[in-house]
């Protein structure tokens, strides 16, 4: 089952070396054993199995412990609630309650063991759910809800306590949702409602009351799944399983933390394999908004760039808002795949039109300048004063009568557009009821996305209410903001899932032979010296300068004379990593004499310092390239991490840095590129030649080869320069440092 692996999907490199030596893999994941082939060279899970839920979602039998009809006490309105709800989905409902023979006139057992069935789902409504627990596991319940707070949200000793059920759970083949969490999903959800649907999961549940009123506006929301704590099920068991439901086209999330960085990814490409949009909050974009989330739900929010990346790499739409939440979940389950990138913007006023245009331009959406052919076309009914070359002015009058249709069906015949919007920003009778119900028709009529921003703060209009509300082919809007952020995600994810490739299917499963000649370099606990650091990237096939590390100034002139002179000289030890700063680099030296006083002067210096040597580096002079940085770093969520940037001695000033999480191909190392400021550099500028993408791309993906295979081993790599030739030329690493765990 996909998510929550009970402790057992940790970055292992010792696993990883067991399984490339063919022994047992070691622990199951959800109680399948876990085979090689479904395991990455790390000894990280490939594929998991999507947790059968249909059961707790929709149970035939249904026990509340602790439940109550004692008018003024919580129990009381949570029992009333459950007993309305399962007889709403058909199951049969027992309430346990040691000295109560009914409630609510239903028989009631004095305990777990005295149901007089097996239950699929148990609530449990008591302060110490441990026992409980353990009496649902001898009687085969499938699923519970622990509703009870005071766990890990806790601290220490709530979060002791949590493990205690987590591991209750684990050993019974149980599953459980909480602690901490809520009765959401047992709400009265819509049945008239039809069309894709969209699932919900949140951590707090009042943050999912936005998403689950949608369906005051006519759209389905299929599920809610409240996942508090997530000692057991987890946010990324749910996107999984909701993946799956056929009636499902969006899932909205509401995260705080992630309890484990690969069941996430896993459940991110199962969407995605199936072309199911995720749209997210991530709260942690802030160290407040971090720190408030791990007191609120126990778990780790992750760095937050690394997060964004994580998300971005598996096509996971992020929003900030709420409100960008609903309306964005709702666009993306309801629309039809874009036909065409074009967004064409049609209004009544010139000055909305150019306003909107700015801000969709900005936001990174392509109006085209429709065709000549296609404004003269306008013109036939929009005054020849009027720009139509998009936005499209029609000045007002067009839409008070036959001309109005006739325009909007010539914008969505034109085969670059894809979107039109018309923004409304305020209420206009008649005009406005003639144009809004012109866009209904034309709506109906096309596969293209037809988008209405109501402008207007009161809301009650009959055009918005009855007319914009009631069809199920315009997506409509009460902000320009929130109308350009969720059509830039639909076009957005459709690219993404078209062709979609999972780097899951392409991740490696067995060690390369670079693998044992880079062990024989690692020294755990310790820095490497500049000259093992390289050694380590030589072994994964990433170019170097040529370079001798030497003991005596007459060594340092032989070394000199075989590198080829101009040469650099470098001192070398573990304990060295800002080089320039103690001045213990000397660079184009083109004699004997200049060799013989640099390595002088570089042991001096580092005698004075106080700084080991295990001898001195001369090195390769290498020409002018772009400076580059490539890297491994440790995420505490998501394991090794892999960043490129731009780099050199301003690299920690620039921070011009794109991270992804391994497993990734070509494509993805690719956008870390685009995802750079300064990624113009790279193309040539001020005369100089384009870099070599290729080259560089190459090390990219080397290092993340690299990252894998060591696993925790290497805890962080930096390569910083990584001077990238010009094209054709390659890319060598002028230095780098690498820190063992």
């Amino acid at each position: 089952m996909l998510g929550s692996t009970h402790g057992t999907l940790t970055t292992d490199s010792r696993r990883a070396r067991v399984i490339a030596c063919g022994e047992q893999p070691g622990p199951a994941v959800h109680g399948r054993p876990a085979e090689v082939g479904d395991l990455d060279v790390s000894g990280l899970p490939l594929y998991a199995d999507v947790p059968d839920l249909d059961r707790f979602f929709r149970p035939e039998s249904v026990a509340v412990v602790g439940a109550s009809d004692t008018e003024g006490r919580p129990n009381t309105g949570i029992t009333r609630q459950l007993v309305a709800w399962a007889e709403r989905v058909g199951a049969r409902l027992h309430p346990v309650h040691p000295s109560r023979p009914s409630v609510f006139g239903i028989p009631c057992s004095p305990s777990v063991s005295d149901l007089p069935e097996q239950v699929d789902l148990a609530v449990l409504l008591v302060a110490d759910p441990l026992p409980v627990l353990e009496e649902l596991a001898e009687a085969k319940v499938k699923f519970a809800v622990v509703f009870a707070s005071g766990f890990a949200e806790t601290g220490a000793e709530g979060a002791a306590a949590q493990e205690r059920l987590a591991v209750a759970v684990r050993r019974s083949g149980m599953r459980m949702l909480g602690p901490n969490t809520n009765l959401n999903a047992f709400e009265r959800f819509r049945d008239d409602l039809d069309g894709p649907a969209i699932a919900l999961i949140t951590q707090s549940g009042h943050q999912g009351r936005p998403v689950f009123s949608l369906q005051e506006l006519g759209i389905r929301v299929s599920h809610w799944a409240p996942t508090g704590n997530e000692a057991d099920l987890e946010t990324a068991d749910f996107i999984s399983y909701f993946a799956e439901q056929p009636e499902v086209g969006a899932i909205a999330c509401y995260v705080e933390g992630l309890k484990d960085g690969r069941s996430f990814l896993l459940a991110a490409d199962r969407a995605a394999r199936r072309g199911i949009p995720v749209v997210a909050v991530k709260v942690g974009r802030t160290e407040t908004g971090a720190r408030t989330a791990a007191s609120h739900t126990g778990k780790l929010t992750g760095a937050d760039t690394v997060v964004d990346a994580a998300m971005r790499q598996f096509g996971v739409i992020r929003v900030d808002g709420l409100d960008e939440l609903q309306d964005t979940a709702a666009l993306l389950a309801r629309a039809r795949p874009p036909r065409a990138d074009g967004v064409v913007v049609y209004s009544i006023s010139g000055g909305t039109g150019a306003h909107f245009a700015d801000l969709a331009t900005e936001a990174g959406l392509t109006l085209p300048v429709l065709s000549q052919a296609k404004q003269a076309e306008l013109h036939e009914w929009i005054p020849e004063y009027l720009s139509v070359a998009n936005p499209v002015d029609n000045g007002g009058h067009p839409v008070g009568d036959h001309r109005g249709r006739k325009i909007i069906d010539a914008i969505l015949d034109d085969p670059d557009v894809g979107v039109l919007i018309c923004p409304i920003t305020g209420p206009f009778p008649p005009l406005s009821d003639r144009l809004v119900q012109d866009l209904v028709d034309a709506a109906e009529r096309t596969d293209k996305l037809v988008c209405v921003v109501w402008g207007s703060p009161v809301g009650t209009e009959p055009a918005y209410r009855e007319v914009l509300l009631g069809s199920s082919r315009v997506a409509t809007f009460r902000t320009v903001a929130n109308c350009i952020t969720a059509v830039r995600a639909h076009l957005d994810h459709h690219r993404f899932v078209t062709g979609y490739r999972s780097p899951f299917d392409e991740a490696p499963r067995t060690t390369s032979p670079s693998f044992r000649k880079a062990q024989a370099l690692m020294r755990p606990g310790q820095q490497l010296s500049e000259h093992a650091a390289k050694q380590l990237l030589r072994a994964y096939g990433i170019r170097v300068p040529r370079e001798q590390l030497v003991t005596s100034a007459a060594a340092a002139v032989r070394a000199a004379g075989q590198v080829g002179y101009p040469v650099v000289m470098k001192a070398s030890g573990a304990q060295i990593a800002h080089k320039t700063e103690l001045g213990l680099v000397k660079i184009e030296l083109t004699s004997a004499s200049q060799v013989r006083d640099a390595y002088r002067e570089l042991t001096d210096i580092a005698r004075y310092e106080g700084v080991g040597l295990d001898g001195v580096l001369v090195c390769q002079m290498v020409e002018r390239g772009v400076e580059m940085v490539v890297g491994v770093t440790h995420d505490e969520l998501f394991g090794p991490t892999v960043t490129v940037g731009l780099g050199g001695v301003l690299v920690e000033v620039l921070h011009d840095i794109a991270v992804r999480v391994p497993p990734f191909g070509e494509e993805q190392a690719r956008d870390m590129l685009s995802d750079l400021r300064g990624r113009a550099l790279l193309d040539g500028v001020r005369g100089r030649p384009p870099a070599d993408l290729d080259a560089l791309v190459e090390v990219v993906l080397r290092v993340q080869r690299m990252a894998l295979e060591l696993g925790d081993d290497l805890a962080e790599l930096d390569i910083n320069p990584l001077m990238v030739l010009p094209r054709g030329q390659g890319a060598v690493a002028l230095d780098a440092l690498a820190v063992c765990r």
